[in-house]
């Protein structure tokens, strides 16, 4: 899985944008997408990326980040390489709705009740894995999953098309204090890296507020763009 050669797209004005200049890879493609209406055809090809085991760069509604497909072990440690990133590293699932996430983590009341009171939205949550999560996408020692329903248009249409949940890590590269918030940065930086870049604009430089929802009662672990009021602290 993975690449297989140059990428050469004829598309019809405003669909896609795959034509490179020279000195750019020509087996990255470039989607410049409408930020309040995805074209369908720039997603339906995006999802076909994900599913031949290519790594994306897409924005959320707290930060870009990297996805992969949730089965794809070549995919995954390719994201792990571009965030430098150890075996304690949390990944996480970007999923629908409430209903998927029951799959792969497992969710009492007094969690289901903090889920839908802040999803969709800018939040990873920390739960408790299920079996049907692969173990390398768990966290070593704890077993446990990140979970996330962000509030965006352009990953709910993936998330839609594809059927099943990406695997997402914040695009956060070595030695920057911010996560990459410009798909032109992102392309300049990461060309070599990537398979595709899903361009919707800015869509901000802070990264999900984390909570870890193992044990009651909640407690934060990272607090980002998500309001920390909904669990009381």
């Amino acid at each position: 899985m993975g690449r297989t050669g140059p990428v050469i797209i004829a598309e019809p004005p405003g669909e896609l944008s795959g034509r490179f200049l020279p000195g750019e890879d020509p087996r990255i493609e470039y989607f410049d997408l409408h930020p309040q209406n995805p074209q369908p055809r720039s997603i339906r090809r995006a999802v076909e990326i994900v599913r031949g085991g290519g790594v994306i760069a897409y924005p959320t509604d707290s930060c870009y980040a990297l996805g992969c497909h949730i089965g794809d072990k070549d995919a995954l440690e390719r994201i792990r390489r571009i965030r430098r990133a150890d075996r304690h590293h949390h990944f996480t699932l970007v999923c629908r709705d409430l209903t998927e996430i029951a799959r792969y983590a497992r969710v009492d009341t007094w969690q289901f009740r903090l889920l839908k009171a802040c999803t969709p939205g800018p939040y990873t949550f920390l739960l408790a894995a299920t079996r049907e999560t692969p173990r390398r996408l768990q966290h070593e020692k704890r077993k446990t999953i990140g979970i996330r329903v962000p509030d965006h248009v352009v990953p709910r249409l993936l998330l839609q098309e594809l059927g099943e949940p990406i695997m997402s890590s914040t695009l956060m590269l070595p030695g920057d204090e911010l996560p990459l918030n410009d798909a032109g940065e992102i392309r300049a930086r990461l060309e070599h890296e990537l398979d595709a870049i899903l361009d919707g604009g800015s869509c901000g430089l802070e990264p999900t507020t984390v909570v870890d929802l193992v044990n009651q009662p909640a407690t934060i672990v990272r607090q980002g763009r998500g309001s920390i009021a909904p669990f009381g602290l």
